[in-house]
């Protein structure tokens, strides 16, 4: 067992860098639940267009997170995350003073060009002890599940008194909000070191190769993919086919994502205690086929929506605490930069193919078709890990046999 607490100089590093991504991501989750509703702000606006502009930050994402990630191992991580974070409140700025969808495209990918999620986790990694980094992890993806519960809350409510524009004026607020926490609370490395080690191309490729990480990559990115698929549909749904007002809807999203917790708190606790992560894994992907099959089914009945809302969120935020932590854990010291920069990669793809096939989707099939591709997405996930893990176990079988 894991006895090791975390100094206070630990502690103080995990609370201010879970503060950063929880100044960062609240806003790009408070966008989420009403983007796909705003089509009446910006000309030239249709779902399938609504639908890019909500994934395609994941694009530029994809596009400069291994990058970041590497320049972090060379550069030092503060550096690279205040640049980052400079690109996304300009990104927001303009898609805050767009009047056509296009302009609004052009913000949204800027927004995504601040690339600093790898190099964020990586600090995390850097002030924080081996046997603490599960601790500091888990800070960290508490904190994303907390901006992403307050901001399906906040997000209508704000989206009805200040508009989409004003939510992106917020980001830009909330971004040199960040930039100052991270300067003036987050401790610097105490070494200092900067990668004298960059990795090389064989250590890229042990990243790229390694099946405990494929795994973890293919996780975030189906989540994501299901997740911004379905907040094309949903949010419409509930307005267009439900007749609920836009500033009510923070009433469904709260109820589901309390009740999720209660399924949320045993897996982590579970999964920890029993050291069965792997299993409870496999079952948050089987609750997300469940919720898509019932979204599905019985997609136009609000009491079934608010349901099977709790299945996806509860599977849905046990893997955004889960999995970060793992692929810091199972990473080797000089590639973990470029390890998560990989994993958030395999994220942010999953974020703009979700957008992009759930606003096609919906747009010439209907919401019902969003959640069966959804659905035939969950089950290739569970295909791959089933696969992976089986593979993962012969490999470790054939080692033990070689060591003998």
């Amino acid at each position: 067992m894991n006895s090791v607490s975390m100094s206070a100089a630990e502690l103080k590093a995990a609370l201010s860098l879970a503060s950063v991504f929880f100044l960062r991501m609240l806003p790009l989750f408070m966008i989420l639940p009403v983007l796909s509703l705003s089509e009446n702000t910006y000309m030239y606006a249709t779902p399938q267009l609504l639908g890019l502009a909500l994934g395609i930050y994941g694009l530029t994402q994809a596009s400069l997170q291994i990058p970041f990630g590497m320049l972090s191992d060379r550069w030092g991580r503060k550096p690279i995350i205040v640049l980052g974070l400079i690109i996304f409140g300009i990104g927001s700025l303009i898609a805050a003073t767009a009047d056509s969808v296009h302009g609004l495209l052009v913000g949204r990918a800027l927004q995504g060009a601040g690339a600093v999620a790898a190099a964020l986790m990586a600090l995390a990694a850097d002030l924080t002890k081996k046997e603490c980094r599960t601790k500091a992890m888990a800070y960290i993806g508490i904190s994303i599940g907390a901006a992403f519960s307050i901001a399906f809350i906040l997000g209508p409510i704000l989206y009805a008194y200040i508009g989409i524009k004003g939510l992106f004026y917020l980001s830009a607020c909330l971004s040199i909000l960040a930039i100052i926490t991270l300067l003036t609370i987050v401790p610097s490395p105490t070494k200092k070191v900067r990668n004298v080690n960059p990795p090389n191309l064989r250590d890229i490729k042990s990243v790229l190769v390694n099946t405990s990480l494929i795994k973890l990559d293919i996780s975030i990115f189906s989540s994501h993919l299901i997740l911004m698929a379905n907040f094309v549909a949903i949010p419409i749904t509930l307005r267009d086919s439900m007749q609920l007002p836009t500033i009510s809807h923070w009433q469904v999203y709260l109820t589901a994502i309390f009740i999720s917790s209660f399924i949320m708190v045993p897996f982590i606790m579970f999964g920890e205690q029993l050291k069965k992560e792997n299993l409870f894994l496999i079952l948050s992907i089987l609750l997300i086929m469940l919720s898509q099959t019932g979204l599905a089914l019985f997609g136009l009945s609000l009491n079934f929506i608010i349901i099977f809302l709790v299945l996806f969120f509860g599977a849905f935020n046990y893997l955004e605490a889960l999995l970060p932590s793992k692929v810091s854990k199972t990473a080797q010291k000089n590639t973990k930069g470029t390890a998560l920069g990989v994993y958030s990669t395999s994220q942010f793809i999953g974020i703009f193919i979700g957008g992009l096939a759930g606003g096609f989707f919906y747009q010439q099939f209907g919401p019902i078709s969003v959640h069966l591709f959804c659905l035939f997405i969950t089950f290739l996930w569970l295909l791959l890990m089933l696969f992976f893990s089986k593979n993962e176990n012969l490999g470790k079988n054939e080692l033990e046999e070689e060591a003998v």
